[in-house]
């Protein structure tokens, strides 16, 4: 059986109760458990008296989106020092993992997935700082939200939801952008930018998710089409999301490889604690700043976005764009340049070996550095952005797929330097993606999956070569599941135990969590900061 068969920003955190007894904890898995929740940082709050605003509240049955309309808060200004997002669900009965978007004026706000329910009940919460997107909340605008569900005689859950808007007043820290942008599709297909003319910083973000129930949503595990497995995919599981500003390479990145609440054939696993950000899906970056004197035009640009890997022809990648803004006030506007493009050439590449252990060995690795300049009303402002990426895996599995084993890692880093007026300012990051994990189908059709998972970034400020801000993140989630497949759910005893550790140190402070579940009991919750 394969492992696939019966699957489908920092400030994001489920809210629960605290840890059980030991003497609490059953000998397996019953008809209810305790309700999602994450080791990750809760969204910090400033003081001052706070505005909500409900933006939707729906409960999903099919693939009809919800629609409305958001109105600002009328008592609380138009310009605040945070705004949080706050979805709260529920949801009972049997129903698989469903992936959702939030979408507020066309710019999308939110991305998530849902945890799959107990027969009594679940209910959860997460939260987001959602502040970037303060241009979109000032005025009226259209709501859509999307948790596309089945519900019928076999898949029972409602996915019950409402998310709000808390507005903090205060003034604003001065980061968030001007404008948040979206693409305009044109009749041809095409999808382009028209940018204010006086830009002098341009950022994408690309809510990039492999999903829709077929291999894409799997992509790391998929193998070459020579090699005797469930899921083909062309050259292998090398993906990479880039962006293009007409037709030339302006980004690149290694997508997150997102393993949802029924992912590797066993939803006992992440009945409690989901796997990292697979609650509040982050978007992947891409610093434009280098293309601003071309954009700021006044004409429209092509804009793209692309998975490498992906086989010709085969839909499964979701890539929402939003274009974030920030202007020069003083002038009406700024040119500039494009003066350095260098692309290396992708290497990607699968070679498998056959045997009573089928073998698959990837590698793959990108580079990238574009830079450019705008003359603003402060002076000449130069950007560099170098990014790299290199992955490699070792997929393995036994004929019948009864044994299904990857060992995964993902490295990206980047650098942007902006030189203008003063000492020249850098951040460097290093992201390190990890999976690795094991499922068996062994005597009586005894399901187990170990699984180990990583989510690592390190940050780097410097001004003048000296660094001035840094932090370190390591997120990790470990489980061991075992249940008995292809039999009803009260014949299955299940038994499993997962652990997630969410530590956050840097020059800002420190926040170290452990979280443990048994059974789908919580066993542990440990603070060390």
């Amino acid at each position: 059986m394969s492992m696939l068969a019966g699957a489908t920003l920092l400030a994001s955190t489920l809210l629960g109760a605290g840890p059980a007894r030991a003497a609490d904890v059953p000998a397996e898995f019953g008809t209810d458990w305790h309700d999602p929740v994450t080791a990750a940082p809760p969204v910090t709050r400033p003081d001052g008296r706070p505005c909500e605003v409900t933006v939707a509240r729906a409960q999903f049955r099919d693939f009809t989106p919800y629609r409305g309309t958001y109105t600002p808060p009328g008592d609380c200004g138009d310009r605040w020092s945070k705004v949080v997002l706050r979805l709260d669900g529920k949801v009972k009965g049997r129903q698989y993992d469903r992936l959702g978007y939030l979408r507020v004026g066309g710019v999308e706000v939110f991305r998530t997935s849902t945890p799959q329910p107990s027969p009594d009940g679940i209910e959860w919460s997460v939260e987001k700082d959602v502040t970037r997107y303060s241009d979109t909340f000032r005025g009226r605008r259209d709501v859509e939200m999307l948790i596309g569900n089945v519900v019928d005689d076999t898949y029972t859950g409602v996915l019950d939801v409402k998310v709000t808007l808390t507005f903090h007043q205060g003034r604003p820290d001065g980061k968030s952008p001007d404008k948040v942008l979206t693409l305009d599709r044109g009749t041809d297909g095409a999808t382009t930018l028209t940018t204010p003319r006086n830009s002098e910083r341009v950022v994408a973000e690309v809510y990039a998710t492999g999903s829709g129930g077929g291999c894409e949503e799997y992509w790391y595990l998929t193998v070459p089409d020579a090699a005797p497995y469930s899921c083909k995919a062309g050259q292998g599981p090398y993906r990479e999301v880039q962006i293009s500003v007409d037709g030339r390479l302006a980004g690149i990145a290694a997508p997150f490889p997102t393993v949802w609440t029924g992912g590797w054939s066993n939803p006992f696993l992440w009945y409690v604690i989901p796997g990292p950000r697979a609650f509040d899906i982050k978007p992947i970056t891409y610093d434009l700043t280098p293309f601003a004197g071309l954009l700021n035009d006044g004409r429209p640009h092509r804009v793209e976005v692309s998975v490498v890997g992906v086989p010709e022809g085969q839909t499964g990648w979701s890539t929402p764009v939003n274009v974030l803004v920030w202007q020069d006030e003083q002038r009406a506007h700024v040119p500039g340049k494009l003066t350095a493009h260098q692309a290396g050439d992708l290497a990607d590449s699968s070679s498998y070996t056959p045997g009573s252990e089928h073998r698959v060995a990837t590698e793959g690795a990108h580079r990238l550095t574009v830079a450019g300049y705008v003359d603003t009303s402060h002076g000449r402002v130069t950007t560099t952005v170098g990014r790299s990426l290199a992955h490699t895996s070792g997929h393995r599995w036994t004929d019948g797929e009864t044994t299904d084993a990857l060992e995964a890692t993902w490295n990206d880093d980047e650098s942007v330097t902006v030189d203008g007026r003063g000492p020249a300012y850098t951040t460097r990051t290093h992201r390190t993606y990890t999976m690795d994990g094991t499922t068996t189908l062994g005597a009586g059709d005894r399901l187990r999956t170990v699984l180990t998972l990583g989510d690592r970034a390190t940050a780097v400020e410097t001004r003048g070569g000296r660094r001035t801000a840094w932090s370190r993140l390591d997120d990790s989630s470990t489980g061991d599941a075992t249940y008995t497949a292809n039999v009803p759910r009260d014949q299955r005893h299940a038994v499993g135990t997962t652990s997630e550790r969410y530590r956050l140190y840097g020059s800002h402070g420190c926040y170290d969590r452990t979280l443990t579940t048994v059974q789908g009991m919580l066993t542990e919750d440990r603070r060390r900061c």
